[in-house]
């Protein structure tokens, strides 16, 4: 491995793990395209690797300061995170048995659709401490 790419792959860790703390965005969004730009991925190659990073704890010390804050609920992060697994598991089914081509295609869609929703179409929804009480007894029952 170059120096180059070496720094290249550092930078863009750095930057997917800032936005992640940030924003709470990182993998698909940054990594991928920043792979596929500066390293000359495949789209496929790109995502395959976005999501082996994902798989270790690299956020670990993020969700620990947004924890002490009281900012997760971990009731939801457990059933996304199942959830997730399926979802996962069955979106990279579906990928590798599409063209590079197409998968960069459909990449762009989903980003220029959640964009143009976040842009224009974000109603500000504030959840009280009481209604995310009732979403979980509902959840649970």
């Amino acid at each position: 491995m170059s120096a180059t790419t070496l720094l290249v792959l550092v930078l863009i860790g750095l930057f997917a793990g800032f936005l992640s703390g940030l924003v709470g965005i990182g993998g698909g969004i940054i990594m991928v395209p920043t792979l596929v730009f500066f390293l000359g991925l495949t789209q496929k190659q790109a995502q395959g690797t976005s999501l082996g990073v994902l798989m270790l704890p690299v956020v670990a010390l993020a969700v620990w300061q947004y924890h002490k804050q009281g900012q997760i609920n971990f009731n939801y992060v457990f059933l996304i995170a199942v959830s997730f697994i399926i979802g996962g598991f069955l979106g990279s089914k579906l990928a590798l048995s599409l063209s590079d081509d197409k998968m960069k295609k459909i990449f762009a869609v989903v980003l220029l659709l959640l964009s143009i929703k976040m842009l224009f179409f974000d109603k500000k929804k504030n959840i009280s401490p009481t209604q995310s009480t009732k979403i979980e007894q509902t959840i649970s029952h």
